[in-house]
């Protein structure tokens, strides 16, 4: 996987205030964005990479690329955390069947000076926050893992120590529905005319008009697992529930 870190030219130098600007930056540019990920498309067709991802975009930049693309951006990478949850943006990439990927998951009260609010809430120190983590004897960080994970998110925390808790902690005792409500996430209400074993044609992205067959459904990603024809062999693929149509 290997991603465009930012969709502009920009730079902020260390321990800069809020109103510094680099002269050399420059605002988002459809032409010279597309420039850089057609060469990342041509690392797929080489088989130097397998995916592409891209990072810090917004739903109007997505809109603007996504239909130029050949091969579309396996995951996206944004800030993500129980207090800045960017439900919107998030629910736009799982409808497009792009995984969402959240750095700072355990939330951000060490951004630079420059990026803080007097609305910004440390997420850990939280009362829901607290309270869940003590029931269930952990450190509140381990809960805010364990949510994004639940929510179908990967996150991606900075840390030098604690790889195996991190990794252990969102394989065993999960967040109840009661628990994680709180946080933002209540359980799924979802209208869907399908189920295991459909035939259905995919109506977007680059599997458009291919007929295939559902083999498992995940209402909390809003994604389902499709056998489809590959190279004379059947492959699985994973598309949005926005993106399949019955037949």
């Amino acid at each position: 996987l290997y991603f465009i870190h930012w969709p502009f030219p920009n730079y902020h130098a260390p321990f800069c205030d809020v109103d510094s600007r680099n002269p050399d930056s420059r605002p988002f540019s459809v032409e010279e964005f597309m420039d850089t990920y057609r060469q990342c498309e041509e690392l797929v067709e080489k088989g130097k990479i397998r995916y592409i991802g891209i990072s810090n975009m917004t739903i109007p930049k997505l809109e603007a690329v996504l239909p130029l693309m050949k091969i579309k951006p396996a995951a996206c990478e944004l800030e993500l955390h129980p207090c800045f949850q960017q439900q919107e943006q998030y629910d736009y990439l799982v409808a497009h069947n792009i995984q969402p990927v959240g750095y700072m998951p355990l939330g951000s009260p060490r951004r630079p000076e420059r990026d803080i609010c007097p609305e910004d809430v440390a997420d850990m120190q939280t009362p829901e926050m607290q309270e869940i983590a003590k029931a269930h004897g952990v450190h509140p960080a381990l809960i805010a893992l364990k949510w994004a994970h639940q929510r179908g998110e990967i996150s991606i925390p900075f840390s030098v120590h604690n790889y195996a808790s991190n990794l252990k902690c969102v394989t065993e005792d999960p967040l109840t529905e009661e628990e994680m409500a709180p946080l933002g996430i209540k359980p799924a209400e979802l209208e869907i005319d399908f189920e295991e074993g459909d035939t259905v044609t995919i109506t977007a992205g680059v599997w458009k008009d291919t007929v295939g067959v559902i083999q498992s459904i995940n209402p909390s990603k809003q994604i389902v697992t499709i056998n489809v024809e590959l190279f004379g062999r059947e492959t699985p693929v994973e598309i949005g529930f926005t993106e399949i149509k019955k037949m």
